[in-house]
């Protein structure tokens, strides 16, 4: 896999794929399954970046703008950023707690917007739902991201329902689980820095080696 692609799948932050459901006009999301919402999603950012991608590779704070404004109907950052700190969510202040989940947004959205337009994707296919869900909030969306060459990354993206709208709460890609291994690595993180979580949050530096078989991809799609 290309550094670029590392980079373009990296976030998950949000789910990094994540961000390749911006959102275009569309109902909202209750109204919508959501194998519908995200292939809709996806179609609605692929509209808006294909050709323009020498534009924005110049104008990168437009395309951070675009990606952030896209991804906040669909995604729930906080409920991820609470989910990657794990066992040290209680011990935080609740400013600690909002800090945190401002900059795992950002890492999110500026990782994104800085490999989007540089990864040659020939296409994005969203595959309709199998059967019933397990549980009536619950739902796993997968979805193939295939290069020029033919390559498939599987994507599988945890959703519930909250408040009458599904959100991405986690993303397993190409069998990488990305809520796990960011908590491992906040885990790490706070053992590097002697506990100190607003060193760990100032420093927050998230990566993922999707190559590398680690042993994190087995178990729930959830975070």
């Amino acid at each position: 896999m290309t550094h670029i692609l590392k980079q373009l799948i990296r976030p998950l932050s949000v789910l990094s794929l994540s961000a390749m459901m911006a959102m275009s006009p569309l109902a909202s999301a209750a109204s919508q399954e959501p194998d519908v919402l995200l292939r809709d999603t996806v179609e609605g950012l692929t509209t808006k970046i294909d050709s323009r991608e020498s534009y924005y590779k110049d104008h990168v704070d437009e395309l951070e703008a675009l990606v952030d404004n896209s991804l906040e109907p669909v995604v729930d950052y906080r409920y991820i950023a609470a989910s990657v700190m794990g066992k040290y969510f209680k011990g935080a202040s609740p400013e600690q707690r909002t800090e945190f989940s401002k900059v795992f947004h950002d890492t999110l959205i500026g990782t994104y917007a800085k490999g989007l337009v540089s990864f040659d994707y020939a296409k994005l296919e969203v595959k309709d739902s199998e059967g019933e869900r397990r549980y009536e909030d619950q739902d796993t969306v997968y979805m193939d991201v295939i290069d020029t060459k033919g390559k498939v990354y599987p994507v599988a993206y945890s959703m519930r329902l909250r408040n009458d709208e599904w959100k991405v709460v986690n993303v397993i890609v190409n069998g990488v689980n990305l809520g796990l291994t960011f908590r491992n690595q906040f885990d790490q993180a706070m053992r590097d820095n002697g506990r100190d979580i607003d060193a760990v949050i100032k420093g927050w530096q998230p990566d993922v080696d999707l190559e590398k078989d680690s042993g994190e991809s087995a178990g729930d799609s959830d975070s």
